[in-house]
């Protein structure tokens, strides 16, 4: 996610993807053209970084000249676009192919043909890196087309926003809802986990998400999904990801003006996470980060031992079931923090002090997201 002026734009398209289309469109176009000698022609501001890596990749002899809208003088909008400027060469009898970064409504395309109108230019052939097929507006045929892309707003390679991000080398897509922060928070039994996750939601207003109190709620108050998950549990068997995940969804959705969300208890799995970065990325958002309190094996023991004596709960009293616990706990959370290793999102916090003490170390972790 990066921030440029008050907007929040997330990764869309990958400097690979990029690389790839480009060199499509080279073959495509070098196979089309044959033994003659294009000019291919940049529109400025945002065409010089296609025109530049499409060049190199281009396999043959070719000549390369570049044009300006006179809309980027001033002019806010493509629907005011007057003119074209400096083009000088005579294109008389040239095969010319205009190189634009994106297409979208297609206005510019109007004076592109206009220009190029009275060159008597061999022929004219549109190719682009991107193009919004559903905001295309016009009748002009476009003979070349890298990567379709839906009617969001986009930056990098080229494209900005108030003049900021022309020169990051992949594409990110404006994030139309406001920024969220989601956490996944994990620990060991007699981490403290619960503890802190309520410190957590109060000071930065978030959402916390317990499956397990999900779970009781749904089958509790017989919800559809609630009734689908005990006919499960009923026979034994695990609920399956996708009853979970909608479940998750629903809390979501009742929450829709929240500044994000403590998810706890999920994800157990790898499918499991990657169903709730899908889910996340449906509400144009994403888990900013997993993070685990690290406790050692005696400690947490020693925590459980002591709970038990009032907590009343039998798995808090028995020595080999706590142990038992803890091993499952590492066992399960290894592939969740490959997982999240992986993205850069994985945090490993101390979970030994006071609770103050390890709020502040949470905090540390989650004021640099």
């Amino acid at each position: 996610m990066i921030k440029l002026h008050d907007k929040y734009f997330k990764p869309f398209i990958s400097g690979k993807q990029i690389d790839e289309a480009l060199q499509r469109l080279a073959d495509e176009i070098a196979e089309d053209v044959g033994d003659e000698i294009p000019v291919f022609v940049g529109i400025l501001n945002g065409s010089f970084m296609v025109v530049s890596d499409f060049v190199k990749k281009y396999p043959k002899p070719c000549e390369v000249t570049f044009i300006k809208l006179a809309s980027y003088e001033g002019v806010k909008s493509s629907e005011d676009i007057q003119r074209l400027i400096g083009l000088t060469q005579d294109l008389t009898g040239r095969t010319v192919i205009v190189l634009e970064d994106i297409i979208d409504t297609g206005n510019t395309l109007n004076e592109v043909y206009r220009i190029f109108k009275n060159e008597q230019v061999k022929s004219l052939k549109i190719a682009t890196l991107f193009h919004k097929p559903e905001a295309y507006k016009k009748d002009f045929k476009l003979h070349y087309v890298g990567i379709e892309i839906p009617n969001k707003f986009i930056v990098g390679y080229g494209l900005d926003y108030d003049g900021l991000g022309r020169n990051l080398p992949e594409v990110y897509q404006i994030k139309e809802t406001q920024y969220m922060t989601n956490l996944v928070l994990f620990g060991p039994p007699g981490a403290g986990k619960g503890t802190q996750a309520n410190f957590l939601k109060e000071k930065y207003n978030l959402v916390h998400i317990s499956t397990g109190d999900v779970f009781r709620y749904n089958i509790k108050n017989e919800t559809a999904l609630g009734m689908l998950a005990k006919s499960y549990m009923d026979k034994g068997e695990l609920v399956p990801d996708q009853v979970t995940i909608d479940m998750l969804e629903a809390e979501v959705e009742k929450n829709t003006d929240a500044k994000g969300f403590i998810f706890d208890g999920f994800p157990r799995t790898h499918a499991q996470a990657d169903a709730l970065d899908k889910l996340m990325d449906s509400k144009d958002s994403q888990i900013n980060a997993m993070i685990a309190l690290e406790v050692d094996d005696e400690i947490l023991v020693e925590r459980l031992l002591s709970r038990g004596k009032t907590s009343g709960r039998p798995d808090d009293a028995d020595e080999s079931i706590i142990r038992n616990r803890i091993k499952e706990y590492y066992d399960k959370t290894a592939i969740l923090k490959d997982y999240y290793s992986a993205q850069d999102k994985y945090f490993g916090v101390d979970g030994v002090g006071s609770i103050e003490d390890i709020t502040k170390r949470l905090s540390g972790v989650i004021d640099k997201l």
